[in-house]
């Protein structure tokens, strides 16, 4: 073990240090000793380094542990602080970190290193990998993340010795995915600071002019300010509740967004100053609330009471909007001190205000509850798993009940279907349908503030991939895709296995026959770790079957292009390993012939589609013989056009044809002719085989109105 250095402090030159000594006045002498001791260490290990702008390194972790000291953090985060570039950047090791400040901090300064230790093959993929490690540090140790959070708004701020293009690339990736984690734990102070620094350093031009203006706003509108400002305080007064008012005013970065997205000029944003009411308990907050409605008329629809259903972040307040003199619209929030110290500070508020001991404790409870949430998502693709997060890291939330009375926040826009998800991930596979508001609703509908949603599900009913264009959340994204993948992999494996069994029968072989040794070498060749995984490689057309069959055999010498003589045997109920073309929508009775597509398995069409002659000649080994093997109570799409004569009622009777004939109609238009003697009606029907087709179509030629009548096919009649 290595000796402990002594603690004298620094030299008195260095004001920065002696201030940051001043600051530990809330921890005992012992915690201040190992925090001298983790500096000295520090200032050793980078006493040769020099940050770009020419300052020794020592000034960089020195920042970083004071932004740790304001949050009011125990020893050991402050002593990470100090230390959380030394296994990194100098050849200090883990053990003496051990040794010398104990397990906890080694930790810390570990799972901060390891955040920026791994290199990737693109940017992208390394910001997405660098996130995943983070949130997992996070759900480990909410520290982590708050010394990280700390050392990032130090290196914004002193970046103006590095390149621009650098300058900019990082405070995309500080508006992307450090602002949004300060928001999502509360950090609100911090969460404007960093979005404001980034906006400078991405658009610094933009954010001169816009700063300007904004100076230049408040002079021209200090009147108007003092004017409400004194109002809310007199009225809060003769109502004899005891307040603190000020204004705030909307960052820079917020009021460019606003712009940006609304399409506003500066001074169309109204809303640049709020007010901020902070009383002394919850009672007050809503007495408070009624006296500044009788003060200044509300805006409709522009209140909402966060006390009783705080955001999933743990900020509380009553935000209202009230109209003030001249028709300026004014923001207000009200709140108790408690509330007000965690819209500030978030979960820090745990470490910084001893007396809100429960309240913080259970923010912490909330953030690991979300942590873990987040981690679920993950799966191998880490691009998939950041692009997940990123959508639930800007929650604009709306608030649903359940059943039972549970209040659950949702992000705007979400689905019944992400409901489901985040009620159970087997709620959400085996949704069907749901109730909002007692009324029948399809999964698609979108959830609004107060609604009570009831999900309805069914043993038969699985995820659907048209459920990924509307669903809004993360988890429920990830869940589907994670389904779907599984069942593609198994539908396409026994798909795989029944291509590559018919190619060896078909080249007079058994398989039963083969020996295993050869099942196995044909395995390790590939470079898969089973026969499943060739199995689905086959099913989704990432191989062929005749080269596996012939690999299998020893026997490359024959040629892989000639097409084999086999011929398949098909339900078309199989799922997604065999698709019916949409181009020419075959059905049972209609001669086919199916194409093996990388990444989509067997697809199948009709013989005379005229979307594959060309494949068909150049590609013959793609291409395999197909028979169906209908499945009864199975019911196919097929497009027909039906020409009538332009006469009052000639639709309904078409339908009723159609109906009498057993079919469903699934979707149906029309266009009339220039001179309107006839109607083309378009129809997507269902029937069950070629049979079932040609008594469809002879019930609707006895209509003495109808013309002509065609089944489309790729696009042609």
């Amino acid at each position: 073990m290595d000796a402990k250095p002594s603690t004298p402090p620094p030299a008195p030159e260095e004001p920065a240090y002696r201030v940051f000594l001043d600051s530990l006045d809330y921890l005992a002498p012992v915690d201040v000793e190992r925090i001298k001791s983790a500096y000295i260490y520090a200032a050793r290990a980078h006493a040769s380094q020099k940050r770009m702008s020419g300052e020794p390194y020592i000034t960089h972790p020195l920042a970083v542990a004071g932004a740790v000291v304001e949050w009011r953090m125990d020893a050991d985060a402050i002593c990470a602080a100090l230390l959380h570039d030394v296994l990194e950047d100098t050849g200090a090791s883990k053990r003496e970190l051990v040794d010398q400040f104990g397990k906890e901090v080694a930790e810390l300064v570990d799972g901060l290193s390891k955040l920026d230790k791994m290199e990737f093959a693109s940017y992208q993929e390394a910001q997405a990998e660098n996130f995943r490690k983070m949130l997992m540090a996070m759900a480990r140790d909410l520290r982590v993340v708050l010394i990280k959070l700390a050392d990032r708004q130090h290196n914004l701020q002193t970046m103006s010795a590095m390149r621009a293009d650098k300058r900019a690339r990082i405070a995309r990736e500080t508006l992307e995915i450090y602002a949004p984690i300060a928001l999502r734990l509360g950090l609100n102070k911090l969460y404007r600071e960093l979005q404001d620094i980034s906006f400078h350093l991405i658009y610094p031009h933009r954010a001169t002019v816009l700063a300007k203006a904004l100076k230049a706003a408040r002079g021209n509108r200090s009147e108007l300010l003092t004017r409400i400002l004194d109002g809310i305080e007199s009225k809060l007064d003769s109502a004899g509740l005891r307040a603190e008012v000020f204004g705030r005013e909307k960052s820079l970065y917020s009021i460019f967004r606003k712009m940006k997205d609304k399409q506003l000029s500066f001074s169309q944003v109204l809303d640049i100053y709020g007010f901020r009411v902070v009383v002394d308990n919850v009672p007050t907050c809503y007495l408070a609330l009624g006296a500044l409605h009788s003060l200044y008329k509300p805006v409709p629809g522009k209140f909402k009471d966060y006390i009783a259903i705080p955001k999933a972040n743990g900020y509380q307040s009553l935000h209202t909007t009230l109209i003030g003199p001249y028709g300026t619209p004014v923001e207000v929030q009200i709140r108790t001190r408690e509330m007000h110290n965690v819209a500030q500070e978030g979960v820090a508020a745990h470490w910084l205000y001893k007396d809100s001991e429960e309240s913080g404790a259970d923010l912490q409870v909330k953030t690991h509850k979300w942590l873990q949430s987040l981690l679920e998502m993950q799966g191998n693709d880490s691009a998939e798993f950041f692009e997940n997060v990123k959508i639930d890291l800007f929650p604009d939330e709306v608030y649903v009940f359940t059943p039972k009375g549970k209040i659950m926040a949702m992000p705007s826009g979400a689905t019944v279907v992400d409901f489901a998800y985040s009620v159970h991930t087997d709620v959400g596979h085996h949704c069907s349908a749901a109730r909002i508001n007692q009324e029948l609703a399809p999964l698609r509908s979108e959830l609004r503030n107060g609604d009570l949603v009831e999900i309805i599900t069914s043993p038969q009913a699985s995820p659907n991939p048209v459920w990924l264009t509307y669903v809004k959340t993360g988890r429920a994204r990830s869940k589907i895709r994670h389904f779907l993948r599984t069942m593609q992999n198994e539908e396409s494996a026994r798909l795989g296995e029944r291509l590559l069994r018919q190619e060896l029968l078909s080249l007079g072989v058994v398989p039963i026959s083969i020996p295993t040794d050869a099942w196995d070498q044909l395995v390790k060749s590939g470079g898969q770790k089973t026969m499943e995984e060739v199995y689905t490689d086959i099913g989704l057309g990432k191989r062929l079957p005749s080269v596996v069959a012939r690999r299998l055999l020893a026997r490359e010498n024959l040629s892989a292009d000639s097409p084999s003589n086999m011929t398949l045997a098909i339900h078309g109920t199989e799922g997604m390993a065999i698709q019916l073309a949409k181009c020419c929508q075959p059905i049972p009775g209609d001669p086919i012939i199916g194409s093996i597509k990388k990444g989509s398995g067997l697809v199948i069409h009709t013989h005379d589609c005229p979307a594959i002659r060309k494949s068909r000649t150049a590609e013959p080994q793609k291409w395999i013989d197909v028979e169906w093997e209908p499945e009864d109570g199975k019911l196919f799409d097929i497009r027909i056009k039906v020409e009538v004569k332009n006469t009052r009622g000639v639709l309904g009777q078409v339908a009723a044809a159609i109906a009498e004939a057993g079919s469903n109609i699934e979707y149906v238009s029309m266009d009339a002719d220039p001179e309107r003697l006839f109607t083309l009606l378009r129809f997507t029907i269902q029937v069950a085989h070629r049979n079932h087709l040609a008594t469809v179509l002879r019930g609707m030629r006895h209509i003495p109105e109808v013309t002509r009548i065609v089944r489309e096919r790729g696009g042609e009649a």
